[in-house]
């Protein structure tokens, strides 16, 4: 696999894809939405035995020929939700292999890989989500990254960046943003200049494998005669210097690109705000978490301008923020390559909200997704904005998007699994108590900046110095998990985003216990 993606990167970074092109290629496949589900439907499930999709529709009673009829009938989208409501669908919790999938009184239980895609060839296996259950792989796809570089040059044009000097502020391996955003930028015929990021090697060690899969990345593009820039440390206290490129940039060019979560790019901000920084100019782009109005609100203080993006690892980049947009987080999501069906849902604390179900498109999508439930909710409608990606036949607007079992913390989420077992188990075991006793919450503080708390209740007994105790423990456990979990460890324990509360843990709903939960400011 390894020797797939090294030999395939070359060629690579030696493809480019023009405005035309990328425009192009989104009219085709628009235009060829019913024949490229129906392959998906051919190639990732019917042709597969073993895929939990095929067992579904075997038991909803649906064969090929009932969707061919469906789609020519009434359309792709409805479709989709009349077999959502044949049961094809898989929720959240079944997809990560966390629960076994149920359907008309029949059981079948999967791992978390079962819905791999398996046609993957030119791929790296970057950090894994052991976060909400069983560890799940997460690809870094050459062929799906070539696919999808059209949304990125798409969204470049339309906010008038294609040309504008870039830099990254992203993790190294295995968070794989980076990397990714690194090749992107290859593609668009625009190389990121700079590429920052806010993990040292005290911070985080990366394994072998993905120290030597960042070198053969950096060294390929020297050998296809292409400037890509080492990773260089920045820490979050020192964003200034981020603003300060950002400024130079602004004044040499007239305008520049900052890719990077959405609580950094708060944090770049600030910054500029706290030194008299001017960021007009500076355009601050990315995702992570959503950008709630406080964050939103500071970037524009500081003179920079705010683009939203939505990605998530099961597909990549869906969506982009508008350029006539009616609030921060208003997307437009790219519905040539895959389809969002929203499906009421009662969420903990009986509120119902219209939870996202995804189906891919891409042949080279790195999962299998048939009305897949990936955590996530918010507001959907069709409406008309005048901006270019509409022009291209993008008029699904996303706002308002949340997880409902998610907590974040500077572009670094965990939920479940691993933190569950921290909370529920490692600490009761080494500190007293039970579950009920401890609790994360997630927060925002009086600058906007995401904060996650331990709440542990006042009945536990802690030392003089248990709080320290408490957190060097939490910071273990993570250290001893998954690669997501030391990810998320070393970029909490940088930014000091966690933190303990002596406080008795809050019930979600009635009569219920929570791990986790949101509270507002």
């Amino acid at each position: 696999m390894y020797a797939r993606f090294a030999g395939g990167l070359v060629s690579f970074l030696r493809g480019r894809v023009t405005l035309d092109e990328a425009r192009e290629t989104v009219r085709e496949r628009r235009q060829s939405r019913n024949r490229n589900f129906l392959r998906i439907l051919e190639r990732g499930i019917f042709d597969c035995p073993s895929s939990p999709y095929l067992w579904l529709l075997k038991t909803a009673g649906c064969e090929k020929g009932d969707i061919v009829r469906l789609l020519e009938t009434v359309g792709l989208e409805a479709t989709l939700r009349e077999l959502l409501h044949a049961g094809v669908y898989v929720d959240f919790e079944e997809f990560k292999g966390r629960k076994p999938i149920c359907r008309g009184g029949l059981t079948l239980h999967v791992g978390p890989n079962a819905f791999d895609n398996p046609h993957l060839k030119r791929c790296y296996e970057t950090a894994t989500t052991g976060s909400s259950g069983p560890r799940s792989r997460s690809w870094l796809d050459l062929d799906h990254l070539a696919a999808t570089t059209c949304y990125t040059l798409l969204g470049l044009e339309v906010h008038g960046l294609r040309r504008a000097p870039t830099a990254l502020w992203r993790p190294i391996l295995p968070a794989c943003t980076g990397v990714s955003n690194l090749l992107r930028s290859v593609r668009v015929g625009n190389v990121a200049r700079r590429w920052f990021t806010p993990l040292t090697a005290a911070d985080l060690r990366p394994s072998l494998k993905y120290a030597a899969a960042t070198r053969w990345i950096l060294l390929s593009g020297r050998l296809s005669g292409l400037p890509l820039p080492r990773p260089e440390p920045i820490r979050v206290e020192e964003a200034v210097q981020i603003a300060q490129w950002a400024r130079q940039a602004v004044q040499e060019s007239g305008s520049c690109l900052v890719r990077t979560y959405v609580s950094l790019a708060l944090r770049v901000a600030l910054a500029a705000l706290d030194h008299g920084i001017d960021l007009r100019g500076v355009v601050l782009m990315g995702g992570g978490e959503p950008p709630s109005p406080a964050k939103v609100e500071r970037i524009r203080e500081s003179g920079a301008r705010w683009v939203p993006t939505y990605a998530f690892t099961e597909f990549g980049h869906v969506a982009v923020g508008c350029a006539h947009p009616r609030s921060g987080n208003d997307l437009h999501l790219f519905d040539d390559g895959i389809v969002l069906v929203p499906v009421s849902q009662q969420l903990p604390g009986g509120v119902a909200r219209d939870v996202f179900h995804f189906t891919a498109l891409l042949p080279s999508s790195p999962k299998i997704l048939l009305n897949v439930g990936l955590d996530d909710y918010g507001v959907v409608e069709r409406r008309s904005c005048g901006c270019g990606l509409e022009e291209l036949g993008f008029d699904i607007h996303l706002d308002e998007i949340h997880s409902f079992s998610k907590l974040t913390g500077e572009g670094m989420s965990l939920i479940g699994g691993e933190m569950q077992e921290i909370l529920e188990s490692l600490l009761p075991r080494q500190f007293g108590g039970t579950s009920f006793d401890y609790q994360l919450e997630e927060r925002e503080d009086e600058r906007g900046l995401t904060r996650l708390s331990l709440l542990i209740s006042p009945d536990i007994p802690l030392p003089a110095d248990g709080e320290k105790r408490v957190l060097e423990a939490v910071f273990s456990g993570l250290r001893k998990g998954s690669p997501a979990a030391e990810l998320a460890r070393a970029v909490w324990k940088e930014t000091g985003s966690l933190s303990i509360r002596r406080e008795r843990p809050v019930q979600s709903g009635v009569g219920k216990h929570s791990c986790f939960r949101r509270a507002s400011r």
